[in-house]
C-alpha cells in the first residue's frame, strides 16, 4: 500500500483516497513574473512524478496547478519595463510551458489563474466575514483574524506566541492584530482592481489558492503539495482560509518538496548562482536530451530531502542516464525482438521502492538492476530475456518520465546514413586498424575523436557505434 509522509501529522501515513480510485490533488504553481528556475522545477518535477506514479498504480488523478497572474511582484516588474500586466504574465506563461515541456512534465487537468476567480475569492472572503473570521478595515483592505483559528500553526509548528515576536503593523495598514494577514487590498493609484463590496481592490495571495483549489476540487481533497517554503505563512494561511470558510477537512495530505542549493549555497542572484531551466539546458551540446538530465538529477534524490546542484552532479546524472541509453541501444543492435513482456519480480519492487513515499533513489535503483540484467542477457546472447528487460526498463523509465527518446537519439549516434561522413571515416579507419592489429594507430584515432567530444564504443559482436558527450 502506497505511504506518504504528511507534513501536516509529521509520518508517513497509508494513503486511502476519499474517492474510489480517484486522487484529486492541487499544487501551488507560478508566479509569472520571470523564467523558472531550478528551484520551481524541482517542485514542478515532483509533483508530476507523484501524478505519474498515481496513474501507474490506477488511479484516476484530476491534478490542479494554479498560475498566479496577479501580486505585488507582477505588478512592479510590469511598470519597469512599462508593459501591461496581461502581456507581461502571458509572456511568461509560455515562457514556462516551453521549459515544462523540455522537462517532460505533463499538463494539469486544470491550470486556473487567479484573475479568472475573482468573484469566487469575494464570496469566500464575504463568507470568512459573515463567520466571524475576518473583517473588512477602514482603509478598504479586508483580513483574517489570526487568533480565531484555533488550529493556528498546527502544519507548520508555529507557536502565536512565537510569532508576535517582531510582529508589527506597517504605517499603511490598519489590521486590528500584527498576526491578522491581508485578504483583499485595497487599490492605490495605477494598480489593477475589481469592484468588491470593501470597494475596487485586489485579492490578497494566500486567498487566491483557498479559492481555485476548493472550486474545482470540493471543500475536502487529496493532496496538497508545494515547495517547503510555502509550508509557512502561505499553506498555513490556506488552511486557516478554508477551514474558517468551510466546515469540510479541506486537503487530507500535505506534501512538501525539500530546498535546493545551488553549489552548496542557497539560490541567489546577488551570489551570481541563480540558475533558470533554460540556462541550464542551453549548456548541453544535444539540447533535445538535456530535459531528461536534468529531471533524472532530481530523481536521484528523495523529494523530501534538501538537494545540491552543480555541474558535477549534473555531469554524473547524465553519466548515469547514458548508461542507461546504451544498454537499450546494444539492445537494438542485438536485434531484440519487440515485445509486451516484463519482468514481473523488478515491476514489484519498483511499485515497494514508489509506494514507500515516492522513494525515486530507491527506484532508480531497482532499474539500475534491471539494467544489468539486460546488459548481461545481451552478453550471452539470450534475446528472449534482453526482450523481457529492454521493455521493462522502458516501462519504468516511462514512468518517471525519462527514456522517451530514442537510444541513437539520446547518445548522439551516427551511423553511415547520417551526415557526419568525416567521423564515421575515422571510425572506419580505426575499425580496419584494429583489424589488422594496428593497435596504436586504432588508440590514436580515439584520441583524436574524444579531443572532439565523441566516444566510440565497441561491442561485443564487432560493432563500433559513436556518441557526442
Amino acid at each position: 500500500m502506497l505511504r506518504i509522509y504528511n507534513s501536516l501529522t509529521r509520518r508517513k501515513e497509508a494513503f486511502r483516497s476519499i474517492r474510489k480510485n480517484e486522487v484529486r490533488i492541487y499544487v501551488c504553481g507560478m508566479t509569472v513574473y520571470d523564467f523558472c528556475h531550478l528551484g520551481h522545477a524541482r517542485v514542478m518535477l515532483v509533483f508530476d512524478t507523484v501524478v505519474r506514479y498515481l496513474k501507474f498504480s490506477g488511479y484516476r488523478v484530476f491534478y490542479v496547478r494554479n498560475i498566479t497572474d496577479i501580486d505585488d511582484k507582477i505588478i512592479d516588474r510590469a511598470n519597469e519595463q512599462g508593459i501591461e500586466i496581461g502581456e507581461l504574465t502571458a509572456r511568461f506563461i509560455e515562457f514556462m510551458n516551453d521549459d515544462l515541456d523540455e522537462l517532460a512534465v505533463l499538463k494539469p487537468d486544470a491550470e486556473p489563474r487567479a484573475t479568472e476567480y475573482v468573484p469566487q475569492i469575494i464570496e469566500m472572503i464575504e463568507t470568512l466575514i459573515d463567520r466571524d473570521y475576518a473583517y473588512a478595515a477602514e482603509n478598504g483592505d479586508v483580513y483574517y483574524r489570526t487568533r480565531n483559528f484555533d488550529e493556528y500553526g498546527k502544519l507548520s509548528g508555529k507557536r502565536l506566541d512565537e510569532l508576535m515576536v517582531g510582529a508589527r503593523v506597517e504605517p499603511d495598514e490598519s489590521k486590528l492584530d500584527p498576526l491578522d494577514f491581508v485578504l483583499w487590498k485595497n487599490s492605490k493609484e495605477g494598480e489593477p482592481w475589481w469592484e468588491s463590496p470593501w470597494g475596487r481592490g485586489r485579492p490578497g495571495w494566500h486567498i487566491e489558492c483557498s479559492a481555485m483549489s476548493t472550486c474545482l476540487l470540493g471543500g475536502h481533497f487529496d493532496i496538497h503539495g508545494g515547495g517547503m517554503d510555502l509550508m509557512f505563512p502561505h499553506h498555513e494561511n490556506e488552511i486557516a482560509q478554508s477551514r474558517g470558510a468551510s466546515d469540510d477537512g479541506f486537503a487530507n495530505v500535505w506534501m512538501h518538496n525539500g530546498y535546493l542549493q545551488i553549489d552548496s549555497e542557497k539560490m541567489s542572484k546577488s551570489l551570481h548562482n541563480f540558475l533558470t531551466i533554460r540556462e541550464v539546458l542551453d549548456e548541453d551540446e544535444l539540447r533535445h536530451r538535456a530535459g531528461e538530465i536534468l529531471r533524472f538529477f532530481y530523481l536521484g534524490s528523495h523529494y523530501r530531502s534538501p538537494l545540491n546542484y552543480s555541474d558535477e552532479a549534473h555531469d554524473q546524472a547524465k553519466a548515469a542516464l547514458t548508461r542507461i541509453y546504451t544498454a537499450l541501444n546494444k539492445a537494438n543492435v542485438a536485434g531484440a525482438t519487440a515485445s509486451s513482456e516484463v519482468d514481473s519480480a523488478t515491476i514489484d519492487s519498483f511499485r515497494a521502492a514508489m509506494d514507500d513515499d515516492f522513494n525515486t533513489p530507491e527506484a532508480l535503483a531497482v532499474l539500475f538492476e534491471a539494467v544489468r540484467k539486460l546488459n548481461r542477457a545481451i552478453e550471452s546472447g539470450d534475446l528472449k530475456t534482453v526482450a523481457t528487460f529492454s521493455n521493462t526498463t522502458m516501462l519504468l523509465g516511462q514512468t518517471l518520465g525519462i527514456l522517451s527518446l530514442a537510444p541513437a537519439e539520446f547518445l548522439g549516434i551516427g551511423t553511415s546514413e547520417g551526415d557526419d561522413a568525416e567521423i564515421e571515416r575515422k571510425v572506419d579507419q580505426r575499425r580496419i586498424a584494429r583489424q589488422n592489429r594496428e593497435w596504436q594507430l586504432a588508440d590514436h584515432i580515439r584520441s583524436e575523436l574524444s579531443a572532439q567530444g565523441i566516444e566510440i564504443e565497441d561491442l561485443a559482436d564487432g560493432t563500433t557505434i559513436w556518441r557526442r558527450l
